[in-house]
C-alpha cells in the first residue's frame, strides 16, 4: 500500500509530503482546491506520461516520489524478473526536467516508463470521474468478469500466448507471400541453372578450346613450318645435323694440337645430341598436327555455347558462370528452405492454437460459470444503494474462432427502471447510476484482486442522502482488505474515513499553491460541517458532523 507519497514543482504543488496509512482514508476539500492534482502527480509514478505542463517553475525539476509496502502482495517475481532488488517497502519516483525528458525509478534502479506502469498496476488502481466511461468498453467487462471468476492471470497468459499466435500468423502470410511473389522467379531460376548444369562447364575449358581450335584452323601451316624445320635440322641432303657432324670431326683433329678446341668440341657434341631431339619433337608434332573438321565443328559449337551464356548472364569467363551456378543454387536452397519454414511454422501453429482452444474453452467456461452469480451479486449490492429494480445482465456471445477474447465477447446490459429494457451501459444510465454500478463491480471484483491500493475520485457522482451513507459503507468494508483513498465531496461518505486530508490552496504575494494536511478529530467536525453548510458553518451542521463521525 502507499505509505508516503512526496511531490516537488508539480503545477500548483511547490513542496509537498504526506504520509498514508491502512484502511479508508478521505479527502476533501474546496472546488478547485486541487484536488485532482494530487492524482495527477500521483499518476506520474504509476507511468502516465507528462511534459513541461507539470512543472510548477519552469526553471526547476519536477520530482514525485511514492513509498508502497509491497511485502505479502506477491511480487518477488516480478522484482526478480526485472533484475530490480526487491524489499518489504519500494521507492518509486519520477523525475521531469526542464526540458520536457522525463526519467523513472525504482528502489534507485532506472527503468523505461513501461516497466514502471507495469509495477504502478500491481500496487494501485485509480478510478476517476472518467474512468465510468470505461464501464461500456468491451475489454474492460470481460476484465471485470474474469476477475470475478479468477481467471485473470489464466487470461493474460491466455492473451500472452494469443499474441504470440498473432505474429507466427502474420509471418507464416508474409512468407507465404514471399513464396507466391517469388514462384515464377523460381521457375525461370530453376530453368537458368539447369541450362548451366547441362552446359557442363568446366575450369579453363574456354582457354583450352580456344588454343586447340586455333591449332586445328592453321593446320597446313603449322604442318607445313614443321616440316620445314625437319628437313633443314636433319632430314635433307644438307642438313644443320650432318654439317655439324663435319665441324665436330674437323676439331676433334685438330684438338690434338690444342687442347682448348677440346672443350669446344665437347660443347658441340651436346648441342648436337639437342638438335637430334628438337628434330624428333618436331617429327613427333609433325605427325600428331593432323586437319580433324569433325574436332574443329565441336569445339566451335562448344566455344559459341559459352560464348552465348556469357553474354547471356552478362560474364566474362567460364570461371564466372561456375560462381553463378553456386548462387542460383543456393537461391534456389533459400527457396527450399522458405518451404521447410512454412511448414514448420504451419505445425508449431497447429499446436499452439490447439493449447490456445484449450485455455479459452477453459476460460470461457468459467465466465459461464459465474455468469448468474455475478449478475445476482450486482443487482444485490445496488438494491443496497438505492436500487431495487436495476436489472443486471452479462451476454456472453460464443465464437467459432480464437480472438484476442477467447471464444466470447462479453457485453454488460443494464436497466435501473421498471419497464425499462437493459440495454448497453452508456444508453440507459444516468451519472449517478454509473457511479454507483462502478462501485458495485469494483468492490467485488477488488475483494478478488486484493490489490494493494484503490483510490477512487468522487465515486460519489451523482448520489446523496442515504444513498451516499450506503457509498461508505461499502468503501469502509472494501478497506477492511486494502487501502481505499477516497476524493469525496459528501460529508456522508467523508464521515466513514479513519483518516481525513483536506486540499486547500495558499495565496502568496507572486503565486498560488496547493497544501495537504492531516486533520485532527476536532478538525474533522469542522470540514464536515462546512462541506454541510453554504457560507457559515452552523451549531446544527456541527452536530450533524459530530453524529456521522459517532456513526
Amino acid at each position: 500500500m502507499l505509505r508516503k507519497l512526496s511531490i516537488d514543482n508539480y503545477i500548483l504543488i511547490h513542496d509537498l509530503e504526506i504520509d498514508l496509512f491502512p484502511g479508508l482514508s478521505v479527502v476533501t476539500g474546496e472546488t478547485g482546491s486541487g484536488k485532482s492534482i494530487l492524482l495527477g502527480a500521483l499518476s506520474l509514478i504509476l507511468g502516465q506520461r507528462a511534459d513541461t505542463s507539470s512543472l510548477l517553475d519552469k526553471t526547476g525539476k519536477c520530482i514525485v516520489e511514492g513509498i508502497f509496502q509491497i511485502n505479502g502482495y506477491g511480487l518477488e517475481p516480478f522484482f526478480s524478473q526485472h533484475d530490480l532488488d526487491y524489499d518489504e517497502t519500494a521507492v518509486l519516483r519520477r523525475e521531469i526536467s526542464q526540458n520536457g525528458k522525463s526519467r523513472a525509478f525504482i528502489n534507485d534502479t532506472p527503468v523505461n516508463l513501461t516497466l514502471l506502469k507495469e509495477l504502478g498496476d500491481k500496487l494501485v488502481n485509480i478510478h476517476s470521474q472518467n474512468s465510468v466511461v470505461t464501464l461500456n468498453d468491451a475489454d474492460f467487462q470481460m476484465a471485470i468478469l474474469d476477475s470475478y471468476a479468477g481467471q485473470t492471470e489464466a487470461f493474460k497468459d491466455y492473451q500472452q500466448g494469443f499474441k504470440q499466435y498473432s505474429q507466427m500468423k502474420r509471418e507464416l502470410e508474409d512468407y507465404k507471400s514471399m513464396e507466391a511473389r517469388s514462384k515464377g522467379e523460381l521457375d525461370y531460376y530453376r530453368f537458368l541453372l539447369d541450362e548451366l548444369i547441362k552446359a557442363g562447364l568446366r575450369e579453363g575449358e574456354q582457354e583450352e578450346s580456344e588454343q586447340r581450335l586455333d591449332v586445328l584452323s592453321h593446320t597446313e601451316e603449322i604442318k607445313g613450318s614443321l616440316f620445314t624445320a625437319a628437313e633443314r635440322v636433319g632430314r635433307a641432303e644438307i642438313n644443320i645435323l650432318s654439317m655439324l657432324n663435319e665441324v665436330i670431326s674437323g676439331l676433334i683433329t685438330a684438338s690434338k694440337y690444342h687442347p682448348a678446341i677440346e672443350d669446344l668440341t665437347s660443347r658441340l657434341k651436346n648441342d648436337q645430341i639437342d638438335i637430334k631431339d628438337i628434330l624428333k619433337e618436331i617429327e613427333k608434332l609433325e605427325e600428331e598436327v593432323q586437319y580433324d573438321p569433325e574436332e574443329i565443328q565441336r569445339l566451335t559449337q562448344r566455344l559459341d555455347l559459352i560464348y552465348r551464356l556469357e553474354k547471356k548472364h552478362s560474364l566474362p569467363d567460364v570461371g564466372n558462370l561456375l560462381l553463378l551456378i553456386k548462387s542460383i543454387d543456393n537461391k534456389l536452397n533459400e527457396d527450399d528452405n522458405l518451404e521447410l519454414k512454412i511448414k514448420s511454422l504451419e505445425a508449431e501453429l497447429e499446436l499452439i492454437y490447439s493449447k490456445l482452444l484449450q485455455e479459452a474453452e477453459h476460460i470461457s467456461q468459467s465466465r459461464k460459470t459465474v455468469k448468474h452469480k455475478f449478475e445476482k451479486e450486482v443487482e444485490s449490492r445496488l438494491t443496497q444503494l438505492g436500487m431495487p429494480v436495476s436489472k443486471f445482465i452479462v451476454n456472453i456471445i460464443s465464437n467459432k474462432e480464437l480472438s484476442a477474447g477467447g471464444l466470447d465477447d462479453v457485453k454488460f446490459l443494464f436497466s435501473a427502471n421498471k419497464g425499462i429494457a437493459a440495454n448497453e451501459v452508456s444508453k440507459v444510465a444516468s451519472g449517478g447510476e454509473l457511479s454507483r454500478l462502478m462501485l458495485t463491480i469494483k468492490s467485488m471484483v477488488s475483494r478478488k484482486n486484493l490489490l494493494p491500493t484503490i483510490i477512487f475520485d468522487e465515486i460519489d457522482n451523482g448520489v446523496s442522502g442515504d444513498i451516499a451513507g450506503k457509498v461508505g459503507v461499502i468503501l469502509k468494508k472494501m478497506s477492511v482488505e486494502m487501502q481505499v483513498i477516497v476524493i469525496t465531496h459528501l460529508p456522508q461518505i467523508a464521515g466513514k474515513g479513519e483518516h481525513h486530508y483536506n486540499v486547500y490552496k495558499s495565496e502568496g504575494t507572486d503565486i498560488t499553491t496547493t497544501l495537504i494536511r492531516k486533520l485532527k478529530n476536532s478538525e474533522r467536525v469542522e470540514e464536515i460541517a462546512r462541506m454541510m453548510s453554504n457560507e457559515n458553518v452552523t451549531p446544527a451542521a456541527m452536530k450533524t458532523a459530530r453524529e456521522l463521525l459517532a456513526n
